[in-house]
């Protein structure tokens, strides 16, 4: 509830974790490259930015095997999901598109920094390419109009990609103090200043239900300084559905954080605002080390997504970039019991491991 900033709707979860993500800061998988129409592109060609070129084959294994994941956890149902002004399927799609966009670009910059792969590194792509496409069946192969280049292309690229990215990223190791990463952790009695209508969106209290909300916080703090154990004070008014937040600096409500990083272990703070209402908490521990050794290795990494993200974007603005509409539009997922294909990341992380598949 109090996370803002980091609440993210539940399907766009489930497609970061099914498919690779491929980000920097600024870059995120909606947007990636954009691609305008044009005319010149050949008839089997999706897009194409500046050499590099995507085909109708190459992003059909994309698709395909998302698609296979998704209905293997969630069902064919997954597909009549309506999210507004788009379907599922055309979410996934443009996601799977911006994806392989940006490791085609990223490939761009490998070869403006002159960044290969190693011999040993293409043995890999073919190995892991051999494996891939021999588990594929006749009507597989012909349903995404694959061939084995296809596959040792597709790898031979996110291999790649993933060496440039460590490239321009090789100098960023910023030191971490234990005060910058410091993470804490904090119960809280949470009286809400909103409602929520029948299709989640805020409704403000009226000024009476909001000030009555602020005086029984004022209860709830004389009760807890006066010593009452403060779970049951959680259980009695909290109406968060958690009672207990363990973060670092930048992650919650400027306000509850400012009032919880100034407590001492055990302390209890004033009543205190925010935009969900009003919060009395108590600090359980002003220092974890284990959490705050791990958010040191998280703001490096955000760092490194900071500097890979702009030279991205500066390189991005320099390319021109066409999109086959009339194909793109026509492309569709694959609804045929014998295509079940969906094991293509997964035999790229047998070869590379689990950091190749993610930039972030």
């Amino acid at each position: 509830m109090i996370k803002s900033k980091k609440i993210i709707a539940i399907l766009f979860i489930a497609i970061c974790m099914i498919t690779p993500v491929v980000t920097g800061c600024g870059i995120n998988n909606a947007d990636g490259v954009k691609v305008v129409l044009t005319t010149g592109l050949d008839k089997d060609e999706i897009f194409r930015i500046e050499t590099a070129s995507c085909t109708l084959p190459e992003i059909m294994v994309y698709l395909t095997n998302i698609q296979n994941q998704y209905e293997s956890a969630y069902g064919e149902e997954i597909w009549n999901i309506n999210l507004g002004d788009m379907t599922l399927e055309q979410n996934v799609k443009d996601i799977a598109l911006a994806q392989i966009a940006q490791i085609k670009t990223m490939n761009l910059m490998a070869l403006r920094d002159e960044v290969d792969l190693t011999p040993e590194e293409k043995a890999q792509v073919e190995a892991a390419a051999k494996v891939y496409y021999g588990s594929l069946n006749e009507m597989e192969i012909e349903a995404m109009g694959v061939k084995e280049d296809t596959i040792i292309k597709l790898y031979s690229e996110y291999a790649l990609a993933q060496k440039v990215y460590q490239y321009i990223i090789k100098d960023i190791n910023p030191e971490i103090s234990d005060d910058e990463a410091r993470t804490i952790t904090v119960q809280h009695v949470l009286l809400k200043t909103y409602a929520l209508d029948g299709t989640g969106q805020k409704i403000e209290y009226t000024q009476k239900a909001r000030e009555d909300a602020r005086n029984t916080a004022y209860e709830v703090w004389e009760k807890a300084v006066d010593g009452e154990d403060f779970d049951e004070l959680i259980r009695r008014y909290s109406e968060d559905d958690k009672s207990s937040y363990s973060f670092g600096k930048g992650e919650m409500d400027p306000e509850f954080e400012k009032a919880a990083f100034n407590l001492a272990t055990g302390e209890i703070s004033d009543v205190i605002e925010s935009e969900y209402g009003y919060h009395v908490i108590k600090c359980i521990s002003t220092f974890d080390k284990e959490e705050t050794d791990s958010n040191k290795i998280k703001i490096v990494d955000q760092r490194k997504e900071e500097v890979f993200g702009l030279e991205y974007d500066s390189f991005v603005d320099t390319l021109t970039r066409r999109l086959n509409e009339e194909l793109w539009d026509s492309v569709r997922f694959i609804h045929d019991e014998n295509v079940n294909t969906s094991d293509f990341f997964e035999v790229y992380k047998e070869y590379f491991g689990d950091k190749d598949m993610s930039f972030s």
